[in-house]
């Protein structure tokens, strides 16, 4: 009987509209992608999301990044690096919250061609 509790409530928190407010969308470049150039990093979310830390980095370094966007609750998030970025493997990491307050994370890379 806890089973099937258990199993219904899992169910049940996995159709709920809260737990669907967590997805993220799609980044430019796309995660894997190689570019010949850029000159926006950016990250689209279903949802309005605060972005609180976003990170750019080769080889371990981090490198400087501008966004208008600050703090605000986005559904589209926009980085600008501050130079012209070099060819090479790239590394974005990024963390917020989500609407509901819920923190979320992720990451994704792309390489610049030579």
């Amino acid at each position: 009987m806890k089973s099937i509790i258990a199993a219904s409530l899992l169910c049940l928190l996995m159709s709920s509209p809260a737990a669907l407010a967590h997805s993220k969308g799609g980044t430019t470049p796309a995660d894997g992608e190689t570019v010949a150039s850029i000159e926006t990093i950016s990250m689209d979310f279903d949802k309005p999301m605060r972005v609180t830390a976003f990170t750019l980095s080769k080889s371990g370094q981090m490198l400087a990044t501008s966004s208008k966007q600050g703090m605000d609750m986005v559904s589209e998030y926009r980085a600008v690096p501050e130079s012209a970025l070099a060819p090479g493997d790239y590394t974005v990491e990024w963390r917020g919250l989500s609407q509901d307050g819920h923190p979320m994370q992720g990451e994704f890379s792309f390489t610049i061609s030579e």
